[in-house]
Parts: C-alpha cells; sequence; structure tokens
C-alpha cells in the first residue's frame, strides 16, 4: 500500500478557482500522517485555497478529496468536524460573546440533542484556553481584544475541538514575535504528544525550516517540491518560488535551515 494511500487527507487532480479564475490545476496533495506540515509560497500561490478545499470549506471545481479513505464530501458535516478542525485565515466572532463562550464553540461537534455539558467539555475548554494564555481572559468579550489576543481566542477554540487532524491558514497573523514562538511549540507539542497531523500555511521561512515535519512548498497553484526542510530547502529552491536571492545556513540552535535573505533577483 502506497504512503499516499495511507494518508488521512489527500486531494487528487484538483482543479481551484473563483468563478472563472483558475487558482491551481492538476493538483495532488498527500499530507503524512503524525508529522506537522507547513505550506509555503508567495501571496496568491493556492496555499489558503487548497487548506480551504482541503477542509471541505470550498470544493474544487474537479477532482476529489479523502478524509481517512473516504471521500470528504460524501462525510456528514458533524464527523468531518471530529476529525478535522480548521483555523481559516479571517474570523469574525458574533457581537457581545465572551472569550469562554466562543471557545466553547469548539465543542459543537461533540454535542448532540440528547447530550449536556459535561466534564469532558469543560476540561477542553479550560485546557485549550491555558494552552493558548488567553485563561485569564474567559469573561472578557472578544470585541474588546486586541487583534493578537482574538487570534489567540480563535486558536483556542479549534484546540477545544480536539480534532486528530487541525488545519491552521496563518495562525501567527497579528502575534508578537513571544507569542509567534509560543504558538509554534504548542503545535510542535500537540503533534509529538498527541499525534496529531497539522497543516499550517505560513509566510516565515525560518519558523517553517524550524519547526516543521515536512515541508510543501507551492507557486501558481503547483507544489515545487515538499520533504525534510533539511532536504529541499536550497537557495536555488528559495529563488524559483519566492524571486529571492539568499543564503541558507545551518542554525545553530535547531541545526535546520536558516535563510539569510540577499535581495530580489534583478
Amino acid at each position: 500500500m502506497s504512503n499516499r494511500s495511507l494518508s488521512p487527507l489527500r486531494a487528487e487532480n484538483l482543479i481551484l478557482g473563483y468563478e472563472k479564475k483558475i487558482v491551481a490545476r492538476d493538483l495532488s496533495v498527500a499530507i503524512p500522517e503524525g508529522k506537522l506540515t507547513v505550506i509555503i509560497g508567495p501571496n496568491a500561490c493556492g496555499k489558503s485555497t487548497l487548506l480551504r478545499t482541503l477542509s471541505r470549506l470550498m470544493q474544487p471545481q474537479t477532482g476529489a478529496v479523502w478524509l481517512n479513505g473516504k471521500m470528504i464530501n460524501e462525510v456528514p458535516t458533524k464527523e468531518v468536524a471530529k476529525q478535522l478542525g480548521l483555523l481559516p485565515q479571517s474570523s469574525i466572532a458574533p457581537g457581545d460573546i465572551s472569550v469562554a463562550d466562543l471557545v466553547a464553540r469548539g465543542r459543537y461537534p461533540h454535542q448532540n440533542l440528547f447530550s449536556r455539558w459535561s466534564r469532558k467539555d469543560s476540561e477542553a475548554v479550560d485546557e485549550a484556553m491555558r494552552a493558548t494564555g488567553v485563561y485569564e481572559l474567559a469573561d472578557s468579550l472578544v470585541d474588546n481584544l486586541s487583534g493578537g489576543q482574538r487570534q489567540r481566542v480563535w486558536i483556542a477554540m479549534v484546540l477545544a475541538q480536539q480534532t486528530p487532524l487541525l488545519l491552521l491558514d496563518e495562525p501567527t497573523t497579528w502575534l508578537d514575535i513571544a507569542h509567534q514562538i509560543d504558538l509554534m511549540e504548542l503545535m510542535c507539542r500537540l503533534n509529538r504528544q498527541n499525534d496529531r497531523t497539522l497543516v499550517v500555511v505560513l509566510h516565515d521561512l525560518n519558523h517553517a525550516c524550524r519547526y516543521a515535519g515536512h515541508l510543501i512548498a507551492m507557486k501558481d497553484g503547483q507544489i515545487i517540491a515538499e520533504g525534510a526542510p533539511a532536504e529541499i530547502v536550497t537557495p536555488q529552491l528559495i529563488e524559483q518560488v519566492f524571486g529571492l536571492r539568499c543564503h541558507i545556513i545551518d542554525c545553530p540552535i535547531s541545526h535546520t535551515p536558516l535563510v539569510i535573505p540577499l535581495g530580489h533577483r534583478a
């Protein structure tokens, strides 16, 4: 059996687009199970569109997505939500909702008409808020928070969902450098300790190289290279994908590729 068929989340022969604009054509990808996969690439290359399609938030024009061996569009919505959590690039909270109430919405897939809020639900919400550093803000209104605080609350909601698969689109947006590192280390812990499979879109190349177990580089709706950062990140790849000249050195702390920009090609 191929590694592709063993992937918990995969897509075959996708054509992705909005109305008449095609973003990606003949795109296939298999997300490695139990790894932290990071997708990098320039703006408008199809990263977010691919993530939205993998999560069933967007339908491909052709092709198919499989979740744990089943075509995702044939799986009931609530079952998808038990297996896959998504943090989209931009989220809008309902008016006058508290942090705790918004995070609690992550427990929706585990509720039904006959179930009551349980101790397990409360523990999941508390754990998610503590992990993202928003526990002390539980009673605050989301509308009154800073952009970085709101971003951490949305991440907490996705964590409270407790899915084995997590997809996060630019989760470090709005976060200062300290909270960026906290979040990346949190995702690494979730990957190592809980065997969660994570797929993360990032713009920071050095975060991607340092924390990814598997890296996917995209350009113009196509996958240019994928694999372990140490195996695929070269000056040639960075120039091909971003049009950016650079040096690559070994990070003295993490011993992963460290990208030193030199400037755009002439």
